[in-house]
């Protein structure tokens, strides 16, 4: 049976009261933890419950509070809601909540777009990745949709391995506080030039959901109003470009050139 948020939060808080200076900060920022939950909340199958993601968010909430370190120079909202987000996709990651059918969609996906790029040598257009799977146009994005649940935007997904097996150096890399900051901050450039070239790369169309979905934090549902179409096309869209970004940092960590 799923615990609620308030009661897990109590039972944890319990035993962490000690080890916790100021509770009531914990409190001010719960509705952070049901806004990223909600977030992912919108991709995940069926089988997955709010409440659920909202615990695991909890959890990372006071995680990101004993570890914060004000000498960083970085607000404590950002950290934690890294931290929550972190503690969630942790959760979700571990019970292997992605059937194995998704997996190997996204897999297939990830293959032909590969092999188009290389062909082509250009990032290939939506009807011939369609073309190339013997899709209709129409159960293309019936197999986007299908595949939305895998579409996690965290440093550890986008460098995984073909496999599927998560590949955490980088993000762990980027915020292991025994690692001198000067690497770190090279990291962040280097990996930041990779994004945007891969970004420069995609359509106009998937840069606008990007932004608008990362950046604004817009729902899909608000992404479709903004440009005009349904809310699925604007997930269907968003599945589309965190596959094409995958796609273009995977061959590129293949080549020697990224992290």
């Amino acid at each position: 049976m799923t615990t609620s948020p308030l009661k897990l939060y109590q039972k944890t808080m319990d035993g962490e009261r000690s080890a916790l200076k100021e509770p009531d900060t914990i409190v001010q920022y719960l509705p952070l933890v049901k806004h990223v939950a909600m977030r992912i909340f919108q991709r995940t199958p069926p089988n997955v419950e709010l409440d659920d993601l909202i615990s695991y968010g909890i959890l990372g909430l006071i995680d990101a509070h004993k570890k914060f370190n004000q000498q960083k120079n970085v607000e404590f909202k950002t950290y934690a809601e890294f931290r929550i987000r972190g503690a969630i996709l942790d959760e979700l990651r571990a019970k292997d909540w992605v059937p194995r059918s998704v997996r190997d969609k996204a897999k297939r996906l990830e293959e032909v777009c590969i092999q188009l790029e290389l062909e082509l040598e250009r990032q290939p257009e939506d009807h011939e990745i369609a073309a190339a799977m013997q899709l209709p146009m129409a159960d293309y994005h019936k197999y986007l949709n299908d595949i939305k649940s895998i579409s996690f935007l965290s440093l550890d997904e986008i460098y995984d391995h073909p496999d599927g097996s998560g590949d955490k150096r980088v993000e762990l890399q980027l915020t292991d506080d025994t690692i001198p900051s000067p690497f770190s901050a090279a990291l962040r450039a280097e990996l930041k030039d990779h994004l945007i070239d891969a970004l420069d790369k995609m359509s106009e169309k998937e840069r606008l959901v990007i932004s608008l979905y990362y950046y604004e934090e817009l729902t899909f549902k608000e992404i479709g109003q903004v440009m005009g179409i349904t809310e699925s096309y604007a997930s269907q869209i968003h599945t589309q470009a965190i596959v094409r970004l995958k796609t273009k940092l995977r061959r590129r960590r293949n080549k020697g050139l990224v992290i």
